[in-house]
Order: C-alpha cells, then sequence, then structure tokens
C-alpha cells in the first residue's frame, strides 16, 4: 500500500511549529508495512487542499492527514476532503453528545462555532478524541482512503494508536518489524565496508545504516505475512550482525547511551559519581534525567577551576603546575580523589578543551582525558576530536565518558 502524509496548517509553512506529526507517522507506517512515498505541507486553502488531495491519490491509495479539523472558519480539511472523495458533511450525532459531554467536564461554555466538530462526511468511519474536542475520521471510495487526525500531536498520537492503527491493520496483508542498533566508535563508512558481505547479499532482511551526531545506528528490518515472521528473521540477521560489529553495539532496542548506562548501574547496584571541568556537569545533568537514579547516583562536582580541582577533590598542585589542568594525570587525580571524597564504587571524570578557543599545538581544542576510578583501580584516557564546535564537542565528550562508564562496567 502507497501512502502520503499530508499536514495542513500555514503556522506550519511559517515556521511558527515543528512538524513532529510526519516522523512520527512515517514511523509507523512502515512498522506496519505501509510504503510512505510523499510528504506534503500544504497551508489552509481549501483549493490548494483539494488539488493536493487529487495529485497524491494519483500514486497513493492511502493518504494520512494532520490539522485543519478544529472549530475555526479555516478549519477546513473535512470538507475538502469531503468534496474530492464526492461525498457530504452531515451531523455526527455520537461526536455531538461527547462534544457536550467533554465541554461540561471542562466546566466551560461550549461556543457555536464547535458544533462544527460534529460535522463528518457521511460515510466516513469516524474516530473519537480522548484528548481533546476534534474527533478523526476515515473516508474512502474507489480504492482510495484519507485518514484525517487532529493537528496537536499528543490528540494525534493518542487517536492512532488506539483507533487508527487497527482499522489501517485491518487494511493491510503485510508487517514490517525492525530494530534499531545503536553504536558507538564506529563511523558510517565503516559499519557499511565492515557489513557489505551482508548488505550485497540481502534481500529480506534490510541492512541500512544511518548516521547520528557522536553515533552510528543499523536498522535491521524484515517485511514478512506476520509479525512473529519479520521478527524471526530480524533476529536471525542480528545473529549474524553481531559476530561483525558486536565490540561496537550499546544497545539492541533503539536506546540512547545513558540510558543503557543508567539501566546498568541500577541493576547491579553500583554507585556512581562525577568530577567535570570541560562539560560543565553535562555528564551529570544527562544521568539525573534517568527515573529512579537516585539509587545509585551519589553526586556531579564541576570543578572549572585549577583552585576547584584541589580543594574539592585534592588534586596536587604539583600535578597541575607539572602536567597541566588538561592531562592524563590531572583526571586521574580527579577520579581517585571524587572516590575519596564520595564513598562512590565508580567515579569518572573529564578535563579538556572544549573550544573553540584556548587550545594549543600541544592540547588542541577537541582534547579530552577522562578517568575512571573502579573498586579502588584508577585509569585514564586520551582523546582527541575533530574541533566542530564548542556544544559538539562537550556532547561527544558525553559520549566517550558514558562509553568509558559502559565499558567499565562490562570488563
Amino acid at each position: 500500500m502507497k501512502c502520503a502524509l499530508l499536514s495542513v496548517g500555514t503556522e506550519i509553512l511559517f515556521g511558527q511549529i515543528v512538524n513532529t506529526n510526519t516522523v512520527f507517522l512515517s514511523q509507523q507506517m512502515n512498522l506496519m508495512g505501509i510504503d510512505v512515498m510523499y510528504h506534503y505541507t500544504v497551508g489552509d486553502n481549501p483549493q490548494r487542499l483539494a488539488a493536493l488531495i487529487e495529485h497524491a491519490f494519483l500514486d497513493c491509495d492511502l493518504i494520512v492527514a494532520t490539522g485543519g479539523l478544529g472549530p475555526t472558519q479555516d478549519d477546513l480539511t473535512k470538507e475538502t476532503a469531503a468534496q474530492v472523495l464526492h461525498d457530504e458533511v452531515v451531523l455526527h450525532p455520537r461526536s455531538l453528545e461527547r462534544l457536550k459531554s467533554r465541554y461540561g467536564q471542562m466546566h466551560r461554555q461550549m461556543t457555536e462555532n464547535n458544533l462544527k466538530q460534529a460535522w463528518f462526511p457521511s460515510r466516513a468511519v469516524v474516530f473519537d478524541n480522548d484528548e481533546g474536542t476534534a474527533p478523526g475520521f476515515a473516508l474512502s471510495e474507489n480504492g482510495k482512503t484519507i485518514i484525517c487526525m487532529p493537528g496537536p500531536p499528543r490528540e494525534m498520537k493518542a487517536m492512532f494508536e488506539k483507533q487508527v492503527k487497527p482499522y489501517l491493520e485491518k487494511q493491510t496483508d503485510s508487517t514490517i518489524y525492525y530494530r534499531m542498533i545503536r553504536t558507538f566508535g564506529l563511523g558510517e563508512s565503516l559499519m557499511e565496508t565492515k557489513l557489505l558481505d551482508l548488505i550485497n547479499a540481502q534481500t529480506d532482511p534490510t541492512l541500512a545504516t544511518y548516521a547520528k551526531e557522536g553515533e552510528c545506528t543499523l536498522r535491521i528490518a524484515s517485511k514478512r505475512a506476520t509479525r512473529e515472521e519479520a521478527k524471526a528473521a530480524v533476529d536471525e540477521m542480528l545473529v549474524k550482525v553481531r559476530e561483525v560489529i558486536g565490540e561496537f553495539i550499546y544497545s539492541e532496542n533503539d536506546e540512547e547511551y545513558y540510558q543503557v548506562v543508567g539501566r546498568k548501574l541500577m541493576e547491579r547496584g553500583i554507585t556512581i559519581s562525577s568530577a567535570e571541568s570541560c562539560t560543565g556537569g553535562l555528564f551529570a545533568k544527562t544521568m539525573t534525567d534517568i527515573p529512579g537514579i537516585s539509587a545509585v547516583f551519589d553526586r556531579g562536582i564541576v570543578t572549572y577551576s585549577n583552585q576547584a580541582k584541589m580543594e574539592e577533590l585534592g588534586v596536587k598542585g604539583e600535578t597541575l603546575e607539572r602536567f597541566g589542568a588538561v592531562s592524563e594525570e590531572t583526571a586521574g587525580e580527579m577520579a581517585a580523589g571524587l572516590a575519596r571524597v564520595t564513598g562512590s564504587r565508580l567515579c569518572v571524570s573529564v578535563t579538556g578543551v572544549a573550544g573553540p578557543d584556548g587550545g594549543t599545538p600541544e592540547k588542541p581544542v577537541g582534547l579530552v582525558y577522562i578517568g575512571v576510578a573502579f573498586d579502588g583501580k584508577v585509569r585514564c584516557e586520551r582523546h582527541q576530536m575533530r574541533n566542530v564546535g564548542r556544544a559538539w564537542n562537550r556532547n561527544y565528550t558525553l559520549l566517550l565518558m558514558l562509553d568509558a562508564v559502559n565499558r567499565a562496567i562490562e570488563e
């Protein structure tokens, strides 16, 4: 089944909102084995909307639209869809009752123009909106179907999961199952080179590599008659992939690196603290985004100045004078000192040159040292990043810290 995604709203064209609906729906359509061929965006203009629906139906069996279902005069998606598919809008009694009930629950007066949300094409399958006031619908004619949902992402996602997805599953004869494999320390071109034999021999499942900032993702997908068959095919391919790039894989379930590390720390009861210089607390902030991490995360200390490194962590003045703040020796003393101060089993430290200036020929921008103290043993790593920019350097350093912690846990 070929599908076009249609976003309705002048505010999208003006850049006033970020269109996240298309990303979500593209993912969902592909999971269901529905081929997304086009993304369209059109303003609140019925003539252009009608022309675009007619154009999309020339090559697609299905249009999934969001937006333009509200109570105002420029919300004309329903009327336009009915016109193109030769239907007329009529009052939908159940939607009217739900609308009145919802306004009663909110203790708000329902203005006259809200009644517009209870009118639908006469042949439409209506989808209730449990998160808002504007229902959605599906309308078909001669093998062509348009599904219209509200524009607010929270309302659209709830409607899709509860009602649109089951509706579409009845219309398709296949399904796609895929897994996103997340790697670190392996660029996209090198990943493809290592997997070239599998890629060249692929039919189903298929392999696709994606570059992400600082890391690389591999998508393994299979399209089969049932989800069980597709999953079995993907799992079989995953075994082959592990044999080639297993050392670089940190997640086989599309998790962020910090989520993987946080989960392992909590599962194994390993307490952790961090001491940061060039990242300014980014590691601590990221870890404390994880629900429940307080069970193992003790503290994060930002020791930006040399004085702070000495006072908070006990870094020796002679170490800083002889080797400098950005050095293996300083990173090691930071981690060891943090372990003494906190008593955490695992302590991670970082010091480096984030840029955009401040580097020297001996210590250029992008140079970082990461120290890890685990159960009394301290080790340090040196990394030289390419100087993309301060924000990128700090974010990539975060990934390096997470990778160092992950390897320490596993080793």
